[in-house]
């Protein structure tokens, strides 16, 4: 079996966040979701469990901080394109979330932007093209536009 990721998010309102999630092309695995959980594939390898709050506590003790005040981590995911990234931003404005609450990375070689779910946990979006970043990384660190 491959090795997959389940990103374990605590969400306020189960619904909200999986029509959330399903705007932006995520599917809805009904065999992991309930009223608490919604178990969502954003590919084969890659699911994100949302919990209720009260789900949450049951996997810990440790409080839950508020995503929109706090920031423990940064989940990125690649693109194909520059525009697959654009478009992933504004698909998730329409579906309710935040553009942009990380700054915008430009290299040339590398794009990326982000988006909030409506929760404030943050998705990064990014594009990379290894051949050109290989070259400007030969020639020093490169520097955004």
């Amino acid at each position: 079996m491959s090795e997959k990721i389940f990103v374990n998010l605590p969400v306020g309102d189960v619904k909200r966040s999986t029509a959330f999630y399903e705007a932006l092309g995520a599917k809805k695995n009904e065999r992991f979701s309930n009223e608490t959980t919604s178990g969502m594939v954003i590919s084969d390898t890659i699911h994100v469990m949302l919990l209720s709050h009260d789900r949450w506590r049951d996997f810990t003790t440790k409080a839950i901080p508020d995503a929109k005040t706090s920031a423990q981590v940064l989940l990125c995911l690649t693109m194909d394109s520059r525009e697959a990234c654009d478009a992933a931003v504004a698909a998730a404005v329409a579906a309710g979330g935040t553009a942009d609450p990380t700054p915008k990375q430009d290299y040339g070689f590398m794009y990326g932007r982000s988006y909030e779910d409506p929760d404030g946990h943050i998705w990064e979006v990014t594009w990379m093209d290894l051949a050109a970043m290989e070259k400007a990384m030969a020639g020093g660190e490169p520097q955004a536009d």
